[in-house]
């Protein structure tokens, strides 16, 4: 099935997606940003993610690439490929653009990107954020929003791994 509009959102890097953020910037839209691995998409992914969008007009999700996923992750991660993380992440409504990195931190595209707001999980502390103070410097804000308990892509993938097989 193709889905022109949903390819439209993922971007194979920073410099196809800085026309869109010069847009952005011409009629005044304030872009969130968040970043991660995305693995295995689940409710508090979801929660998370629309309270970020519901900060600004725009969400651009940071999403490791699958070499870096494995890095922060160890051997087995990810699930999931870029490719379909991207694709699963671009199809909720609430996600404007999806960007690949593949360094170990989103600094360098925190800085192309120059995001009005910068979210993060509140288990965060403010000195642990990665691009904090650079979005902080330019004016932008940061803002830690609390993580839904009982969701977790570890705790999610020890649960399938616990269950009998055939059942």
């Amino acid at each position: 099935m193709k889905m022109p509009w949903l390819k439209s959102k993922i971007f194979a890097s920073v410099k196809e997606f800085m026309p869109e953020r010069e847009k952005l910037r011409n009629y005044f839209r304030k872009l969130v940003f968040t970043n991660g691995c995305f693995d295995i998409i689940h409710r508090g992914h979801c929660e998370y993610l629309f309270a970020a969008r519901c900060l600004g007009d725009y969400l651009v999700i940071g999403l490791n690439t699958d070499d870096s996923v494995s890095r922060l992750k160890g051997d087995g991660r990810p699930i999931q490929s870029l490719d379909d993380r991207a694709f699963v992440l671009a199809s909720l409504y609430f996600v404007d653009a999806v960007i690949p990195f593949s360094e170990d931190t989103p600094l360098e595209l925190i800085m192309a990107v120059k995001p009005d707001i910068l979210v993060k999980g509140a288990e965060y502390e403010l000195d642990d954020i990665v691009g904090a103070q650079e979005v902080e410097l330019w004016g932008g804000i940061v803002k830690r929003i609390p993580m839904v308990k009982g969701f977790s892509t570890s705790e999610l993938i020890q649960k399938i791994k616990s269950m009998p097989l055939g059942k």
